[in-house]
């Protein structure tokens, strides 16, 4: 098989509906836009739901009430055995994850206990799963918590002495 022999599969390229051909072609005389109206006309658009004039579906329904998706807490979630890439004894922490790509989104990083752990690491995260705790603790890791909301702050530099 060379290039010149590629070709699509069957069904795979439709050719395009050409309206207005005549009558017999059936699309012709309205060319599929149906009738008279706002929507048989050239460069009609009607944004998304407009009802006519009709008080539209949306401002008709009550908007009452409490709503828990305004306040609740969202997490990326990065699983356990996704940490095993880094060097043993290594300091995993926001910066880190979301530099490898494990991490990608403004929303807080949550360590889950999925798969094993087979190294030794000082993770830092906004929270933690319970099985995640216990078994980066089981190999002698440590877990630290990140104030929501906050990230860590650099560390100072020292200051140069004056001589």
């Amino acid at each position: 098989m060379r290039l010149h022999d590629l070709r699509p599969r069957p069904g795979a390229k439709h050719r395009r509906k050409r309206l207005g051909q005549g009558e017999s072609s059936g699309h012709g005389k309205t060319s599929g836009r149906g009738g008279k109206g706002q929507t048989a006309r050239s460069g009609s658009s009607i944004r998304i739901g407009f009802e006519g004039g009709q008080m539209p579906l949306i401002r008709r329904i009550p908007k009452r009430g409490f709503n828990n998706t305004r306040h609740q807490t969202r997490y990326l979630p990065v699983n356990l055995d996704a940490l095993n890439r880094f060097d043993d004894g290594a300091r995993v922490d926001e910066a880190v994850l979301r530099g490898a790509g494990l991490a990608n989104g403004a929303h807080g990083i949550k360590i889950l206990g999925t798969g094993d752990l087979s190294r030794k690491l000082i993770v830092s995260a906004h929270a933690f799963s319970a099985s995640a705790k216990t078994k980066i603790e089981a190999k002698g890791g440590t877990c630290e918590i990140i104030a929501a909301g906050k990230a860590p702050a650099p560390a100072p530099e020292p200051k140069p002495t004056g001589s």
